[in-house]
């Protein structure tokens, strides 16, 4: 029997109230991440890939920001079922899984570190809240932890403030405290957005080993697919807050099948092919003016009537490989 994945996510539906009136960021997402696999989410910005991943941490504001639907699931190690869902965000369930079982890595180190705390400080204080270990031996740990993402002089870098580091440097360092207590989850946010090509790559492979080498099952988000087609077993493509398609990186790859998955793949340059690229025509819609049927049909080349009239089921054109579209949906074609 398969051992259950570490996370199971269902029908998730995430709701921001704001003046202007409801906001349905997140409306009816569905996945789930076994144990050592990488599951890569892209879409373009606004799409509701962050909200999905800071619901799984109960890190949503309040009170603008609730999960009206669906349902979170952690599997931990002992064989419990936690429902993420049904906890309280700042409740002892949930301070012991965030930074202990599930961690997340976010985009912008320099923002998201203290800056009026030393890098040591911000990873001991993990460490000495899950680990229950003295300031002593919570320091060491975080000096080796500093020097297993290869940062220099790592006995020096443990007092230093995040403004005295280099933005490579500080990625590094958010890394080492996502790590400090060994997850079994790790999401990582965009973790090189802000970073140049090479330092990217270098990152990337830190994480690559890292994940090898502790067994962690990876959620990766970013609007690159060149990212995602390095890193991820296999691809969630989202757009306005619902999934479009859902396949292993091969076949999304080999061959993608939604017009939006085609046209993000269309726009993405290649080495050593001298060829147009080719842009997505129009914009997002404006959340509080959602097309009636399907989200996508008014940047879609292949819209017709039925697109514009209801919204697509999600339907398994091969095995393992979703699509929401009404090309593949319960008719076969669109009318």
């Amino acid at each position: 029997m398969n051992p259950l994945p570490h996370l199971q996510v269902t029908d998730l539906k995430i709701f921001f109230q704001t003046e202007r009136g409801l906001v349905k960021a997140v409306d009816g997402v569905s996945f789930s991440l076994s144990a050592g696999e990488t599951l890569g989410i892209v879409g373009e910005s606004g799409c509701g890939k962050s909200v999905t991943v800071l619901s799984i941490l109960r890190l949503l504001p309040h009170p603008e920001g609730k999960i009206a639907a669906g349902k979170i699931y952690y599997n931990s190690p002992e064989g419990t079922r936690i429902d993420i869902t049904a906890q309280e965000p700042n409740g002892r369930e949930m301070r012991c899984l965030r930074g202990n079982e599930i961690a997340i890595i976010f985009q912008e180190p320099m923002t998201s570190l203290n800056p009026l705390h030393t890098i040591g400080r911000q990873i001991t204080e993990s460490i000495r809240l899950h680990k229950h270990i003295g300031s002593k031996d919570s320091r060491q740990l975080a000096i080796e932890m500093l020097r297993r993402v290869e940062l220099p002089n790592p006995e020096r870098l443990v007092d230093e403030y995040p403004h005295q580091m280099s933005g490579g440097m500080c990625q590094r360092a958010m890394i080492s405290m996502a790590l400090a207590c060994g997850p079994r989850l790790l999401i990582a946010d965009e973790p090189t957005t802000a970073l140049d090509v090479t330092i990217e790559a270098q990152i990337l492979s830190l994480i690559r080993d890292i994940q090898d080498e502790y067994g962690m099952s990876l959620l990766f988000i970013t609007h690159d697919l060149g990212v995602i087609g390095e890193m991820a077993d296999s691809v969630m493509v989202m757009y306005l807050g619902k999934v479009v398609e859902k396949a292993t990186t091969r076949e999304i790859f080999r061959e993608p099948a939604h017009p939006y998955t085609k046209g993000l793949l269309g726009a993405r340059p290649r080495i050593g092919k001298r060829q147009k690229l080719v842009s997505i025509d129009g914009t997002i819609p404006d959340l509080f003016d959602r097309p009636k049927g399907c989200g996508f049909v008014n940047r879609c080349p292949q819209a017709k009537k039925l697109c514009r009239e209801k919204s697509p089921p999600l339907s398994e054109i091969e095995s393992n490989h979703f699509v929401t579209c009404w090309i593949y949906g319960e008719h076969g074609s669109v009318s």
